[in-house]
């Protein structure tokens, strides 16, 4: 354990069991990050074009990967850190004492991606004192989702400031040494199939908004959740994941994929292995202990980011989405916020799986490349 007290800053943080529309119109519950801590942004250059080509499924396995390879140095060192699941990318907040070690397995990590996949995984990193000199903020709060699993929520420009400059032409990354050496995915799986809406629903919505200004970015997420909260119902009622919808996608070629971007390359003998090790699952999931487990599954879905602006990924009707569309195409007249949206029949989960126990997560996108779809409709309204 590090001597630096910023470093437990947000494992001390208070959980809010409140309702997330209330939650945000309460500031004094927000804290800001530890000037001493880094913004670390990983993203597919050229994701949009990968996605339209039909490569959605070694998108998001890429994007997940970045995430198990710096929570695995996080745990291993028992240090909690915020993140943020994007679709063709992630969002890290980490303390001074992990910067090192993570930065260096993303470059360990992004030369195996662009080996094996031909895919650039931009890596890069921040310090949060250089965001704040730079006249943005970075608010942050616990928000439990549900009885066992919380999720960060930030609001300020911060994290959004930080993604342009890693993601502009000036910007230098430190590719490393990556000679002989593999970063730590382990606990990385993806081998769910698609997976279709829960009954008595119609669509998968993939959404992204942003608030046009910072001043009103709580009131006019607010604004946005509370009529979800009306339409939908509760986050629980417009849940994508559902246990009977879940079907398990073992086949050798899914396989494969998940272990290049587990590591770097196939094993032939561990391929098979995992194949025979995968049936297991059919028996497990039937057993009591099993059955908890999806059940678990469900609840730690990540459905909802708010990184500074809302992701979500929900299930509902064709009348539910248009009745949230004209709410959200008048915020838009209005100048209130800036939307993007996709439509499919199905979401695709990637998992991190340290256990079965309580040490899972499980990342939500709509099939298809939900959140890339979704930025591409955001970036075209931003350019006009």
């Amino acid at each position: 354990m590090s001597t630096d007290s910023n470093t437990d800053f947000y494992d001390a943080l208070p959980v809010n069991k409140l309702r997330l529309s209330d939650l945000l119109g309460r500031q004094k519950l927000f804290n800001s990050v530890p000037g001493d801590w880094h913004v670390i942004i990983t993203d597919i250059t050229g994701s949009t074009n990968a996605v339209a080509n039909g490569r959605h499924e070694d998108v998001n396995l890429i994007a997940t990967g970045s995430i198990v390879a710096v929570l695995n140095i996080a745990f291993s060192m028992n240090v909690t850190v915020p993140f943020f699941f994007g679709g063709d990318g992630a969002t890290f907040i980490v303390p001074p004492l992990l910067i090192t070690k993570v930065m260096h397995a993303l470059s360990l990590y992004k030369a195996n991606t662009l080996a094996n996949f031909n895919l650039d995984l931009r890596t890069g990193t921040i310090p949060v004192a250089n965001i704040y000199t730079g006249g943005h903020e970075i608010h942050i709060a616990k928000f439990s989702s549900s009885a066992t699993f919380y999720i960060p929520i930030v609001l300020g420009s911060g994290l959004e400031y930080a993604e342009r400059i890693i993601k502009g032409k000036d910007y230098l990354s430190d590719a490393g040494n990556t000679l002989n050496e593999e970063p730590n995915l382990s606990g990385m799986q993806c081998r769910w199939d698609k997976i279709a809406p829960p009954v008595n629903k119609e669509e998968i919505v993939t959404l992204l908004i942003i608030a046009c200004k910072v001043s009103q970015q709580a009131d006019a997420f607010k604004k946005v959740l509370e009529k979800m909260d009306d339409l939908y119902g509760l986050p629980d009622k417009r849940q994508p994941i559902s246990v009977d919808k879940l079907k398990l996608k073992t086949t050798f070629s899914r396989l494969g994929t998940e272990m290049r971007v587990r590591l770097g390359r196939i094993e032939m003998f561990e391929l098979i292995k995992t194949w025979f090790t995968s049936f297991y699952g059919y028996i497990y999931f039937s057993t009591k202990k099993g059955k908890t487990y999806l059940r678990s599954l469900v609840e730690m879905s990540d459905t909802l980011v708010i990184d500074g602006r809302i992701n979500t990924v929900i299930t509902g009707t064709t009348a539910q989405r248009a009745a949230l569309v004209k709410l959200l195409d008048t915020m838009e007249a209005n100048s209130e916020i800036v939307y993007g949206l996709h439509v499919s029949g199905a979401s695709v989960m990637s998992c991190y799986v340290r256990n079965l126990d309580d040490g899972h997560i499980h990342f939500v996108d709509g099939s298809d490349g939900g959140y890339t779809q979704a930025a591409k409709m955001l970036k075209g309204k931003l350019k006009v």
